[in-house]
C-alpha cells in the first residue's frame, strides 16, 4: 500500500533517528515522508534530509497543527499518516492502517503502546456524554466487555468507533485531511487532535480505533512535566475550549461535571491522588477563567 507520512519536528532529532530506522526496518518500499521542522534548535531537519525525507522549515514555532497543514500541501499520495517523531514501528502493519484508511471516509487510529509495550490510553469516548458518570463511578476495566469498550475503547480488541483518539498516529485519505484543514491553525498547543476528531465527526467522518495495528509511542514530549500545574492548567483550558466550540455548552457542562467527579473519586481512593488533585484544581481554574 503506497502512502505518505507527515511528521512534525521540534527538537526531535534523537526520536526522529529511531523512527526513520524503524521505517527502514519494516516498510518497503519507503513511503513518502514529509518532515516539518517547527522552531527547532537541533539538527532534526538535517537528519530528515540525509535520510531522504522532504523537509519544510517553519520560522519560530507555529505549532503542531500549522506544521502538519504545511506538510499536507506537499503530499502526493492518496493516504496520509500523521505520525509523531517519538513513535516507533514494530512491524509492517502501518501499511495495513493506510490500506484501511484508503477504503473509507474516516480517521483511523492504531493501538498505541508505551516503551515497555503496555497499552496506552489513546482512544476515548465522545466528551460530554452520560457514560462519563459511569466511568467515574466504576472501574471500567473490570466491567463486561461491551461496557468496558464503551468507556475505555483503547482496550477494545476489534475495530470500534470512538469519540476521539490521540494524534500521535492517525491515518486518513489525504483529500479528507485537506478538506478538514486538517488542523485549526489557531490552536497552538494541546487538544489539536481532539478538535480534529470532533470536526471530522461533524463532517460525517468518524474516528475508528483499529487495534490490529500497533505503534509504540514514547510520549516523551508530552509526558515531561506531567505534574507541572501550569501545564495541567493549559491542558484543562484547551480541552474546555475545544469541547465548548465543537459540542456546545451543554456537553461542556456535563464534561466538567464528569471530569470533576472522576478526579475527586480517584483522589479519595488513593489512585494517583496528587495528580488527580492537581487535575481538579486545573479544571476549577479553567472554569473560573471562562466564567
Amino acid at each position: 500500500m503506497s502512502f505518505a507520512i507527515s511528521t512534525v519536528l521540534h527538537n526531535s532529532s534523537g526520536e526522529l533517528r529511531a523512527l526513520l530506522a524503524s521505517i527502514d526496518a519494516h516498510l518497503e518500499p519507503r513511503p513518502q515522508v514529509v518532515c516539518v521542522d517547527s522552531g527547532s534548535t537541533d539538527d532534526g531537519a538535517e537528519v530528515a534530509r540525509s535520510w531522504g525525507a522532504e523537509v519544510v522549515v517553519m520560522a519560530g514555532n507555529p505549532g503542531y497543527g500549522a506544521a502538519n497543514n504545511a506538510a499536507i500541501e506537499l503530499i502526493n499520495e492518496a493516504v496520509t499518516v500523521l505520525l509523531n517523531p517519538d513513535s516507533l514501528l514494530i512491524d509492517d502493519s502501518l501499511s495495513r492502517l493506510a490500506e484501511i484508511a484508503a477504503g473509507r471516509r474516516a480517521l483511523i487510529a492504531p493501538k498505541l503502546l508505551n516503551d515497555d509495550r503496555t497499552l496506552q490510553d489513546s482512544a476515548h469516548p465522545l466528551p460530554g456524554g452520560r457514560d462519563g458518570y459511569l466511568a467515574a463511578l466504576t472501574v471500567p476495566r473490570l466491567l463486561p466487555a461491551r461496557l468496558r469498550n464503551q468507556l475505555q475503547p483503547f482496550r477494545a480488541t476489534d475495530p470500534i468507533e470512538v469519540g476521539w483518539a490521540i494524534g500521535a498516529c492517525l491515518a486518513a485519505p489525504t483529500a479528507l485531511l485537506r478538506e478538514l484543514g486538517p488542523f485549526n491553525a489557531d490552536d497552538f498547543l494541546f487538544a489539536e487532535d481532539l478538535d480534529l476528531c470532533l470536526r471530522a465527526r461533524a463532517q460525517g467522518a468518524p474516528t475508528i480505533f483499529d487495534p490490529s495495528v500497533a505503534v509504540v509511542h514514547s510520549g516523551a514530549h508530552t509526558s515531561q512535566g506531567g505534574l507541572d500545574q501550569q501545564r495541567l492548567d493549559l491542558q484543562a483550558g484547551r480541552r474546555r475550549e475545544v469541547i465548548g466550540r465543537q459540542l456546545g455548552a451543554h456537553a461542556l457542562r456535563r464534561d466538567d461535571r464528569t471530569q470533576a467527579l472522576t478526579f475527586k473519586l480517584r483522589a479519595v481512593a488513593g489512585r494517583h491522588s496528587k495528580r488527580n488533585e492537581m487535575l481538579l484544581a486545573a479544571l476549577r481554574r479553567a472554569q473560573n477563567r471562562s466564567s
